[in-house]
């Protein structure tokens, strides 16, 4: 089978359940090849929590070894104690990432509907019936955090395979721009 282009892992951070995906991507084209849970809610300890998502990610980049690894950033909300521990289930996992040499890349749970559905406040039910389509997934699985991971996956790979992103990534200013588009340099007469 051809190698991929280029492999994605997502993640939906939780101090209970997380989510987590793997996308392989074929030019445009992406694949899944993996989405499923993380069941925390077993453990008291908050600690054994975090030691097991710092586990689960490594073994995910050791067994896959994607070349991007996407978390979806927490929402503020109202508690701020809920607040403080998905940041800390979302830092023990982007540890994770950073200790196997995976860039890692945040995105926000608006981004990520909007890149999905093309709706920013879209529903759980929504972006996976958006995920079924284009990734044409027969069955759901029994948690959206599953599918959460999956929404972030795709929405990097938008995002990669966007002509925006080569652009931007390839220019470091409006110097190296210039210099590599002087037709497009007009002077404006005083």
């Amino acid at each position: 089978m051809k190698k991929p282009d280029y492999i994605i892992l997502g993640i939906d951070p939780g101090t209970l359940v997380m989510g987590y995906a793997v996308l392989e991507v074929y030019g445009r084209q992406a694949r899944l090849q993996v989405m499923d849970v993380l069941k925390l809610a077993h453990k008291k300890d908050v600690y054994e929590r975090l030691e097991m998502i710092h586990t689960k990610v490594s073994e995910l980049i050791q067994h896959h070894r994607p070349d991007y690894f996407a978390i979806e950033a927490p929402f503020f909300g109202k508690n701020v104690q809920s607040m403080l521990k998905l940041g800390r289930a979302q830092g023990v996992a982007i540890a994770a990432a950073m200790q196997g040499r995976v860039p890692v890349t945040e995105y926000s749970p608006k981004k990520i509907k909007q890149s999905i559905t093309g709706n920013g406040s879209a529903d759980k039910e929504q972006v996976w019936k958006m995920l079924q389509q284009v990734l044409t997934i027969e069955e759901q699985p029994k948690y959206f955090d599953a599918t959460d991971a999956l929404a972030v996956a795709l929405c990097h790979h938008y995002q990669q395979s966007s002509p925006l992103s080569k652009a931007t990534k390839t220019l470091k200013g409006w110097e190296e721009f210039i210099s590599q588009n002087p037709d497009r340099v007009k002077i404006n007469p005083r």
